[in-house]
């Protein structure tokens, strides 16, 4: 076990330097952080000064061991675009896209789990078939087109739900929530639904294939050889050894959710961390840009060295090759 876990440790560090130095090149060939803080106007002088105070002089090494020990304290240096702290910007909207990516996931887990399990028991039936047509639409369809009719069925239309914003959000600490209000819950209902369209119908279509692969087991046959009712080999047998690839894809998944919330976040105007990347590249802000790369790329490296930790628990075959390699 602590082999494993440490040779994911080297694969984490190692993709994210790369990561890390992909994120610095960016301050040197996109843009040009001493025109855009001083302007075109500025004399030769003072854009000397100013490239000496931001250590622009330095050689490139020593530039990037800079950058890493900054980006290892949560630094970034000033946004170019409000002339505020990048970590202060980045931990203002973490919050929001945070709980938007929570509440997408617990969506397309608690639907699509149920609706895969209930697809694969009633295969060949007309319901299931519906099922898996509607999930090739949700797979297919793009989530800004599916974030668009969302807005003009239940906030144009019908008027049900708000279109835009995150609502009233209350202050605990550091940290604001839209949870503990009903405006607030009522402007994340559709910005997650968009969200977890995608991951829902792809945990859906997961789930049925891994159930009708199990339901062909040896084990199977053998447990309804000594009788056991049909919930029992269902739930208590056959959904259990489904869900170990679902953990993979859905851990994987949550860290594409944060991600890639820049369109829903966009769609709906939903102030989290998607919507400050996206002005950052209409700004050129590059010190966002850059920070928002870092922390994206060590959610997912952080996220899939837990699920790795945590498919190395469930699944005793991983166990014994690895008691095998090591001896």
């Amino acid at each position: 076990m602590l082999v494993f876990i440490l040779r994911r440790l080297a694969q984490a560090i190692v993709v994210m330097l790369t990561v890390a130095f992909i994120a610095f090149m960016l301050f040197q060939y996109v843009g040009d952080p001493v025109t855009n803080l001083l302007g075109q106007d500025a004399t030769p002088e003072q854009r000397e000064q100013l490239r000496k105070d931001l250590g622009l002089d330095d050689p490139f090494p020593v530039q990037f061991a800079k950058f890493i020990g900054n980006a290892v304290q949560g630094e970034f240096g000033l946004s170019l675009r409000q002339g505020r702290k990048v970590s202060t910007l980045i931990a203002e909207r973490f919050p929001a896209t945070l709980e938007l990516a929570m509440a997408a996931g617990v969506i397309a887990l608690g639907v699509g789990i149920p609706l895969g399990v209930y697809a694969a028991l009633r295969r060949g039936r007309f319901s299931s078939q519906l099922l898996m047509t509607l999930s090739l639409l949700g797979v297919s369809l793009p989530t800004f087109l599916i974030g668009i009719l969302l807005i003009l069925i239940f906030a144009v239309t019908l008027k049900w739900m708000p279109s835009f914003g995150r609502g009233d959000v209350v202050t605990l600490g550091s940290w604001t929530t839209g949870l503990l209000t009903l405006d607030g819950l009522k402007h994340l209902i559709l910005p997650a639904v968009t969200l977890s369209v995608f991951q829902l119908t792809l945990i859906m279509r997961l789930v049925r294939a891994e159930m009708l692969e199990v339901l062909r087991t040896d084990y199977i046959k053998f447990a309804r050889a000594r009788g056991l009712s049909n919930q029992a080999v269902y739930f208590g047998h056959a959904l259990k050894n489904t869900l170990v690839p679902v953990i993979t894809i859905t851990g994987l998944q949550l860290g594409s959710l944060i991600a890639f919330a820049i369109i829903t976040e966009t769609v709906f105007q939903w102030p989290g961390m998607g919507l400050l990347f996206i002005q950052a590249v209409q700004f050129a802000d590059i010190p966002v840009m850059a920070a928002y790369l870092c922390l994206i790329s060590f959610i997912f490296v952080t996220i899939n060295l837990l699920v790795d930790m945590l498919y190395f628990a469930v699944d005793p075959r991983l166990r014994i090759e690895g008691k095998a390699g090591g001896h």
